[in-house]
């Protein structure tokens, strides 16, 4: 045999879970001679693709690596002075190390299982606790995209909650950013929202206007006492939403004390990366009497079983998988892991070390201001936190452009010719000295920083300063030490489970390896460090990379050209009805405005279609789970003069391959609607099929599944949209980044490329395994889920089968039966799963008392072997339930999870043993998990929403009206 040169250590056989031994084993227990036997019994033939992924070849780890070095080394990180929303900060490494490149931290699940994640919500709670002091609100969520959509979610929020049907205008400042001005009234469009752009001192409040939106500071720096308009808005019963600098807010007074209803922005300059726009956590506070009209999640505080202090998701009600078409957003991801790193930032530092930031920036502004005056220039604002617009003297702008451009630094460049300067926490003395320089400080002698500086006082003197304390738990005040941060954030990092720990698998979420190799470049300086809104020219890097992975996934969907504004799936979703909508006016068939979305569809997918303005028709299924295509046709034409869209899942969200996919899509076609794709199950597709093939028009992807960007917790995600050639003209624009279609609709998010950053894990993924790896990928996908649902098919029943008996790349388990019968919930099961070392599956959905589960291509037959023996056994403990040898209350499953304190107590009453509650099987005496709190009681939480940080004696309290009492404190 001739010598084989190439490398022999491919990613492929570290990312794909079973060996081919092991692979041809569990083909043998289904009945296959080959991989491509069982792909081809479960994919229906009309659909897979005759022509292979024509990518390049998989490339090693290093090889990827010294790609991207290559790539970061084309961007040049000039010195951006741009603002605007985002700034640089400085990371600490800490912070770093410990959250963003740690797994156990990046791979957690959202924490739906409250019992096994109470390390991710005390860090949540901690975001909310220091977003409702600094802003002076009641309550805050657990983070939302970004400050531009949190915006737009402020305006739908308030337009709910005001009671008067005919007001339906909202005042947006002119002197808000300019990306979050159009993404509002991009969104306000389609729901019959009238936006008014002025300036709110000249803006006559109407009986029509329910709301109002304030920059704070403005977006070119000046800060002002927006008391008097607030109390004009409230006079004519209408809200006031401000978006506010949070870093600012530790010496200007808190938007809560000035009548603010709404507050809302970004963290990102706690210590997150600019990264080219994203990911960075959006914050959220209002009032708490709007606690069940806010977007997104929140953390909030109750009690186990034991009555002692737990955390959990509080309100879960608003999640769009219960409400659907009535949700009050489509906000599915959040930004969890950017909210656990700002959240980290604000404990490192506290209170009085981010005071001292915020004063030291100012400071620097101040002695900027006051140079630039003694240069003769001006300062149009008098008053100011961190941004400058100069109104220059007789340099033209073009000529500090110049200067500027030598000094390799980027300003803001306004229209009417004054520059803008915005400083942050990176900026030093020789910074100032450089800027003095490019606006012409050197008549003869140059002005230097640190003598200007000698002349000013420091500190913040202008109007509105802060008067009031913030950040005083104890949290906020004890950990500034690296040592004792370290172990803070390792306590919490314990308390939950991860991929570092076992494998999560749960159906539709994806939760795959996250190869270290492709999240090695988001900490790379070259690409972190990188304004949004700096000229393409100086982010060259960024262009090939995105440019690359366009190609990547056209070539892998089939599709003709795809945004990546949208920065998570539910954003995406939305995105491509947008697109959809604005093809049909521009075919002069603006009246079409139907959705078509299956009962089994996400629930983000009807709420998504009522964020677009289109009226959602649901379309039932049939006994086996698929499309009923009679009540499809019936429908689609009883609306062919208005249908916009079918919304579709494939394969569907009841895992499996529906065999009249085509069917569908020409119905559809044939009524004049277009066929969107929810792409949430592409990890079945990848190299096998291309849904633009089978007649898709548009799609969304999630990264953060198929193509393996972390699930952080609960975000980031990205969610780019992909379009066929006629929808291509009208992909997303952006006001300040020339990008999207030529037809382009409004902004859907706050950066021109979303969350930019962790592009670079995509695509180092995709470069990693290449066609073979990633269609291996997807063929070993669906064999770890035939290979589980066989196993576990003689003890549970499965809901839905496909094609010669066959599931997709999931499955759902049925426990309807157990509930019926016994009492026995899929609750149960979940929470004993834990005491086995388990995340649970998906529960509940699609269908009502089930799980779902999804084994990705991932794991290894031992794995899935360890998975299954824990469902055997817990069907063994059902049997005993069954038998009568126990009863359901005294039953293992009613009392897991089990903890350490519960098991080592000194009073043992259970009808069975501690080793049983314990350790049930062998492997969890090798590496035990141990939930930190008993099973939580979800409606004590939501009578008693508490969503900061408690008192400290309220962790003392084990009684009812104790705990209510120390909350009340």
């Amino acid at each position: 045999m001739a010598i084989d040169l190439s490398f022999s250590d491919t990613f492929a056989q570290r990312h794909i879970g079973p060996s081919d031994t092991e692979v041809d084993t569990m083909l043998d227990t289904l009945g296959y001679e080959s991989l491509d036997a069982l792909v081809d019994a479960t994919i229906p033939d009309t659909i897979r693709t005759e022509r292979p992924l024509t990518l390049p070849p998989a490339q090693t780890e290093e090889q990827v690596l010294d790609d991207a070095q290559s790539r970061g080394e084309k961007n040049d990180n000039w010195r951006s002075f741009i603002g605007m929303g985002y700034h640089g900060t400085l990371t600490p490494p800490v912070i770093q190390r410990n959250i963003l490149e740690d797994p156990a931290w990046y791979t957690q699940y959202t924490p739906y299982q409250a019992e096994i994640a109470q390390g991710r919500l005390e860090a949540l709670l901690n975001f909310q606790d220091m977003t409702i002091d600094l802003t002076g609100m009641e309550i805050a969520n657990a983070s939302l995209l970004d400050e531009g959509t949190a915006a737009a979610e402020a305006m739908l929020m308030l337009n709910r909650v005001d009671r008067r049907s005919d007001a339906s205008t909202f005042l947006v400042a002119e002197d808000c950013h300019p990306q979050t001005i159009e993404i509002v009234k991009g969104r306000a469009e389609p729901v019959g929202i009238d936006v008014i752009v002025e300036d709110p001192e000249n803006f006559v409040f109407g009986e029509d206007t329910f709301g109002c939106l304030l920059q704070y500071p403005t977006t070119d720096g000046a800060v002002r006492d927006y008391s008097t308009i607030a109390e004009r808005a409230h006079e004519n019963d209408a809200y006031v939403a401000v978006a506010a600098d949070l870093l600012s807010l530790t010496l200007l007074e808190a938007p809560g004390e000035w009548g603010a209803d709404a507050v809302l922005g970004s963290t990102q300059r706690f210590g997150v990366p600019m990264g080219y726009g994203g990911p960075h956590a959006a914050y959220f506070a209002t009032r708490e009497r709007f606690q069940r009209q806010v977007p997104g999640r929140m953390i909030g505080v109750t009690k186990d079983a034991d009555g002692e202090m737990a955390l959990r998701m509080a309100l879960q009600t608003r999640e769009q998988h219960i409400r659907r078409g009535r949700a009050t957003s489509n906000i599915c991801t959040a930004q969890v892991l950017l909210a656990v790193m700002a959240s980290m930032y604000a404990v490192y530092h506290g209170p009085e070390g981010l005071k001292r930031i915020a004063t030291r920036v100012h400071d620097l502004t101040k002695t900027l201001a006051e140079g630039l005056r003694r240069t003769g220039h001006s300062v149009r604002h008098d008053h100011f936190f961190d941004t400058l617009r100069v109104d220059l003297a007789e340099t033209k702008q073009e000529r500090i452009r110049e200067r500027a451009e030598a000094h390799q630094m980027n300003l803001r460049y306004y229209d009417d010719g004054s520059v803008g300067v915005a400083l942050d926490e990176t900026v030093n003395a020789e910074d100032l000295d450089a800027l003095f320089t490019v606006f012409g400080a050197t008549n003869g002698q140059r002005l230097y920083a640190d003598e200007v500086a000698a002349d000013l006082d420091s500190g913040y003197e202008g109007p509105v300063a802060r008067r009031t304390s913030y950040l005083d738990h104890p949290v906020f005040n004890k950990y500034h030490s690296e040592g004792e941060l370290t172990r803070y954030m390792k306590s919490l990092a314990g308390k939950d489970l991860s991929l570092t720990h076992s494998m999560i698998p749960l159906g539709s979420c994806t939760m795959k390896l996250n190869p270290t190799a492709a999240l090695m470049p988001i900490s790379d300086p070259q690409f972190a460090k990188l304004h949004p809104f700096a000229p393409k020219e100086q982010a060259q890097g960024y262009q090939q990379v995105i440019e690359e992975l366009s190609d990547q996934l056209t070539e892998i969907t089939g599709f003709d050209d795809v945004s990546f504004q949208p920065n998570s799936g539910a954003s995406g979703e939305y995105t491509g009805l947008l697109v959809i909508q604005a093809y049909h006016e521009a075919q002069g068939e603006g009246q079409r405005d139907v959705c078509l979305v299956p009962e089994s569809a996400h629930g983000t997918n009807p709420a998504s279609a009522n964020m677009a303005g289109m009226d959602v028709v649901t379309v039932d299924c049939d006994d086996n789970g698929d499309v009923d295509l009679d009540d499809l046709r019936e429908k689609a034409e009883a609306n062919s003069d208005r249908l916009a869209a079918l919304m579709v899942t494939y394969p569907s969200t009841h895992g499996v391959f529906e065999e009249h996919i085509e069917e569908i899509c020409d119905t559809v076609h044939e009524h004049g609607g277009q066929v969107y794709l929810d792409g949430a199950n592409l990890n079945a597709q990848v190299g096998l099929c291309r849904p633009r093939e089978y007649g898709i028009d548009v799609c969304h992807l999630n990264l953060h599944k198929t193509f393996s960007i972390p699930h952080g917790g609960g975000g980031p995600g990205v969610g780019p949209v992909c379009t066929a050639e006629h929808l291509t003209p009208f992909l997303p624009g952006h006001p300040v980044v020339d990008t999207g279609g030529e037809n382009g609709i409004p902004p859907i998010a706050a950066a021109p490329y979303g969350s930019a950053l962790i592009l670079l894990i995509s695509w180092a993924y995709i470069k990693l395994l290449g066609p073979d790896g990633l269609t291996k990928a997807s063929k070993t996908a669906i064999l770890n889920a035939n290979y589980v649902a066989e196993q576990l098919s003689s003890h549970y029943d499965i809901v839905y089968r496909g094609p010669n008996d066959r599931v997709a790349h999931e499955f759902i388990l049925d426990l309807r039966p157990f509930r019926q019968e016994l009492d026995v919930t899929e609750q149960d099961v979940a929470k004993r799963l834990m005491d086995y070392g388990f995340h649970a599956p998906t529960m509940s959905w699609p269908v009502v008392g089930t799980l779902m589960i999804e084994p990705t291509e991932s794991e290894s037959k031992a794995e899935l072997d360890r998975l299954c023996r824990a469902f055997k056994s817990i069907r063994d403990e059902i049997a005993e339930v069954e038998s009568g040898a126990v009863s359901v209350e005294e039953s293992v499953l009613k009392q897991a999870p089990h903890t350490a304190e519960m098991v080592t107590a000194t009073e043992w009453t259970q009808s069975y043993s501690r080793e049983t509650a314990a350790y049930p099987a062998e492997w969890v005496r090798e590496n035990k998990f141990w939930p930190t709190v008993r099973r939580v009681n979800d409606a004590f939480g939501d009578r008693n929403l508490f969503c900061a940080c408690p008192p400290v004696d309220a962790y003392d309290a084990d009684e009812e009206d104790e705990l209510e009492a120390a909350l009340d404190a």
